[in-house]
């Protein structure tokens, strides 16, 4: 655990007793060396959490939604989409955000030629959600883009911390570097264009000293052109913390706690980009719901830089863990978003992803097939039918047992009610003694669906005539 800032605790808790109502306006304090936090991130060694001994409530926002960024964040660390595979995609996201459009936007580069045709496939779509938005950095060329593109909306990269600020514009002062974010903004502003600014690596920033003064004059900006000026935090490395009694500039709870509620920034003009450097991405976009931000900027499978972004479809359902409902959002169509990463793009998504990967419903134990037999939801958080349209599984091995054979067959043909079969059935003794036989002499991998089919086949010929109208692998049927 590293060292607290005790002047750094002082300034948060004046703004807490204060809530910014009387608050002075704050300039960016320039200094000659940066704030590095080293107490936090030593670099020869692992970050070290800091606690400051102040917890912050609660402050969930009455509306959540979702952003996108599987165009532009999302392509980063694979090889680039196509057009067609942007467009179709596209189409994914938007059936997967229901008819409430709970996937609120996504962004696209515009610098290519294939950037700008993506945009335009997916704006002849005519759908309301997601919005097509851009992401540029803070240059008046990149603004330029976003003008001739006539889009409403667009991100602005505004890194934020010392490390940026210091080493990526060398010779420029604090001062200047915000000031260019803020000059701009307004041009964008002035061009009717909405903007979000994405503070980059807050997480490692001087919060009171850079942040705070960049976020008051922006949303000054906002009220002289009515129009919105949002703020997206992004986590750059992952290093964000969930906990509300973690320290800034690392606590998302109070990041988002100091931005909301005492900088009136309102909730639906925050958002959170985490990375999951440190497997803690979903945690922190969760606090980020939990403590004031509206959005959580994700991407499909949660591909993304180094260790990746935060996945869509596991907000999805921390969005309904929340609020106790999808609000339309259509879980079933991530069964599909799967197939086409995995056949059109040739993505290998790991068998043990969470939610959509291929082993999420599917057991070897047999301790659990008897359960799942007994009671289905024994060994499942949800019904993966019915969210998923994905039948729960077990996979036939030498540990399945009588009940995991049985589960199988009722599965794998859809058996309902009086059709399914139990584990007194005698003829799976006679399918488990096959089984075993194999592992016995050397067999180390799963029965394959089809060798299952061939000993039902076998020994249970009447559940293979009665119901193999009901198995879709036209290969097994073609066996």
């Amino acid at each position: 655990m590293g060292s607290l800032d005790f002047e750094e605790r002082k300034k948060f808790l004046e703004f807490v007793k204060n809530e910014a109502i009387d608050l002075p306006d704050y300039e960016v304090v320039d200094v000659r060396e940066p704030k590095l936090y080293k107490e936090m991130f030593p670099f020869k060694g692992a970050p070290k959490a800091v606690f400051d001994g102040v917890v912050v409530n609660t402050n969930i926002p009455a509306k959540l939604w979702l952003s996108d960024t599987t165009f532009r964040d999302g392509q980063q660390s694979r090889e680039p989409y196509s057009v067609e595979q942007m467009t179709n995609l596209f189409k994914l996201l938007h059936d997967l955000g229901g008819k409430n459009g709970k996937i609120n936007y996504t962004e696209f580069f515009p610098y290519t030629n294939k950037d700008r045709e993506a945009i335009k496939k997916c704006r002849d779509l005519g759908y309301e959600f997601p919005r097509i938005t851009g992401w540029i950095r803070a240059t008046k060329g990149d603004l330029q883009y976003v003008k001739e593109l006539k889009l409403e909306e667009t991100g602005i990269l505004a890194s934020i911390s010392d490390y940026h600020i210091f080493y990526k514009f060398t010779g420029k002062s604090r001062s200047e570097v915000v000031q260019n974010y803020l000059d701009i903004t307004e041009e964008a502003l002035k061009s009717g264009i909405a903007v979000r600014l994405h503070i980059e690596d807050v997480t490692r920033a001087d919060i009171f000293g850079t942040v705070v003064p960049l976020i008051r004059k922006a949303m000054k900006l906002a009220e002289k052109y009515r129009l919105p000026v949002k703020i997206r935090c992004p986590d750059t490395l992952g290093v964000g913390l969930p906990w509300p009694e973690a320290a800034l500039p690392r606590g998302i709870p109070k990041l988002f706690w100091l931005l909301n509620k005492a900088l009136g920034v309102p909730s639906e003009w925050l958002e959170f980009h985490g990375q999951n450097d440190f497997h803690l991405g979903v945690a922190n976009a969760t606090a980020a719901w939990l403590y004031g931000s509206a959005l959580n900027n994700c991407t499909l499978l949660g591909i993304g830089e180094r260790a990746g972004n935060i996945p869509l479809e596991a907000m999805i359902f921390v969005y309904s863990m929340i609020k106790g409902t999808f609000d339309g959002m259509n879980t079933r169509v991530l069964r599909y978003i799967t197939k086409y990463y995995e056949k059109e793009l040739s993505y290998k998504l790991p068998h043990y992803y969470p939610i959509i990967g291929k082993n999420f419903n599917v057991t070897r134990a047999g301790i659990h097939a008897d359960g799942l037999l007994k009671n289905i939801e024994m060994y499942l958080p949800f019904d993966t039918e019915e969210l998923l349209d994905l039948p729960p599984r077990v996979m036939v091995s030498e540990h399945s047992g009588l009940a995991g054979i049985a589960f199988w067959i009722n599965s794998f043909f859809r058996l309902n009610g009086d059709e399914k079969i139990s584990k007194d059935e005698p003829a799976l003794k006679q399918i488990q003694d096959e089984v075993i036989k194999q592992y016995q002499e050397g067999r180390v991998t799963a029965m394959l669906d089809e060798e299952v089919v061939t000993l039902v086949k076998r020994y249970i010929p009447h559940i293979w005539e009665k119901y193999k109208d009901r198995v879709t692998d036209s290969s097994i049927l073609g066996s």
